[in-house]
């Protein structure tokens, strides 16, 4: 595959094998000790060879990210977004509920027959699929699709802010800062920590 990133080099490879709906999957939010992990699916078109701007969320600033996000919305075949909570995290382990959170974004597509997957294997996958390493990087489907994930769930993390407005989940998305630090130590923990995380099981005791 070319070197020059993200672009379309994949997507084209299975469309030239039959596939239509090809959807590029990516996830946001393993790492925080609080809130969801989201997922977003996308299908872009398959005349959308470029999309000026578009590469891994971790790469844009908030400003280009939620411009891009409107853009994908508008562009794209479809999209579908995912989430699986902090009590489903707990309940059944991390990389299970990241799976849980693809699935519920596939369910949101009218239409999907292959799937290209950031970084993880999806073993129990019942859809053709490809995983590529740093994915978000390379694929354009999967690079809009960490981008509609990303924006949406500082979104809704900043939402939260609003009902635990002692954490900075507003500044911080639920990752362990500083000021996440210092919130737990004055106030202890919420319904939106992950309590089978580490740092936060210090606070449960």
């Amino acid at each position: 595959m070319s070197k020059e990133r993200p672009n379309f080099e994949y997507e084209e490879k299975y469309r030239l094998e039959g596939y239509k709906y090809i959807a590029g999957i990516d996830e946001v939010g393993r790492g925080p000790w609080a809130g969801p992990v989201v997922a977003a699916a996308v299908i872009l078109p398959a005349e959308c060879q470029k999309m000026a701007g578009i590469n891994d969320s971790k790469k844009l600033s908030e400003k280009k990210r939620n411009e891009l996000d409107l853009v994908i919305r508008e562009v794209s075949v479809g999209f579908g977004i995912g989430e699986a909570s902090c009590e489903e995290i707990d309940e059944i382990g991390l990389q299970p509920a990241t799976f849980l959170a693809f699935s519920r974004a596939i369910e949101e597509l009218e239409n999907v027959d292959y799937l290209l997957i950031d970084g993880m294997q999806w073993k129990k996958c019942k859809l053709p699929n490809q995983s590529i390493i740093q994915g978000d990087a390379i694929s354009m489907s999967i690079a809009a699709a960490s981008i509609i994930a990303k924006v949406y769930r500082d979104n809704l993390m900043c939402d939260f802010h609003k009902d635990f407005p002692d954490y900075g989940f507003d500044k911080h998305k639920g990752y362990g800062t500083k000021q996440h630090i210092e919130a737990l130590q004055k106030v202890g923990i919420c319904t939106l920590h992950r309590k089978s995380f580490k740092p936060i099981k210090a606070f449960t005791k």
